[in-house]
């Protein structure tokens, strides 16, 4: 069997299991998330070796069908794998086939879901001032009169706002795909999931400014409260065009 020639989901992990070389395998996306599978899914697969090892699985590097698509690399490059990048969320949701390490894989994933308190601070920061810059430029686009503008910066802001509410919480920030998904299950402390949903949607859609508004007051709560007031107040008398009039 050659990597070019399709193999299962099942047959590729029995093949893999009962090579030594292997010391984990994840699942990854759609299939690791309950109830988000559809029948365009495929099984997104990490397969983690041992350091230096002698296996013929290498064959599989870089193998993608419409079925399976596999991630082949060692123990240290699963355990840097986004961190930081685009990855972390997928891996601090995936769900483990095999774990030879005696809960060891489950370790490093847990600690990819879960930022350090330094870095989930400083990762507030940035994203709180991204969000209020956002912001500032759809109500003033608003203001005066540039509504697709209004529409746009609106959009930004949600983005920096998500990354802003999860890194509060300590946790990357779940992709758009599975937000609903996340919050559903495990949602922030202090934030009313429907609000956030329902403001998240219609600023995004409509970029309505009122609501905009609404929203930045629990989130300016929710910053100071936080211990990132400073951002805050680095905006000066400007804030007074994102507040609630």
């Amino acid at each position: 069997m050659t990597a070019q020639q399709p193999i299962t989901y099942d047959a590729f992990v029995a093949l893999a299991a009962a090579d030594p070389a292997v010391v984990g395998l994840v699942l990854k996306g759609s299939r690791a998330h309950e109830g988000m599978t559809t029948g365009h899914s495929d099984h997104d697969l990490y397969v983690v070796l041992a350091d230096a090892p002698m296996t013929a699985l290498t064959r599989f590097t870089g193998h993608r069908t419409p079925e399976l698509d596999l991630v082949i690399l060692s123990l240290d490059e699963f355990r840097a794998a986004g961190m930081p990048g685009f990855e972390r969320y997928a891996l601090a949701r995936a769900r483990i086939v095999l774990d030879r390490l005696d809960g060891g894989i489950a370790q490093i994933l847990a600690a990819k879901a879960r930022l350090d308190a330094d870095e989930a601070f400083q990762a507030a920061d940035e994203w709180l001032d991204a969000y209020a810059n956002s912001l500032y430029r759809s109500v003033k686009n608003d203001r005066n009169g540039h509504a697709l503008a209004t529409r746009l910066d609106a959009a930004d802001s949600i983005r920096f706002l998500l990354e802003f509410v999860f890194a509060l919480d300590r946790r990357p920030r779940p992709y758009n795909k599975y937000l609903e998904w996340e919050l559903a299950r495990f949602p922030l402390p202090g934030w009313d999931t429907g609000m956030l949903l329902d403001a998240a949607d219609r600023i995004s859609a409509t970029g309505d400014v009122s609501t905009q508004r609404r929203l930045f007051a629990h989130v300016e709560a929710a910053a100071r409260r936080a211990g990132h007031g400073a951002v805050l107040d680095a905006w000066g008398e400007d804030l007074d065009l994102m507040r609630p009039r």
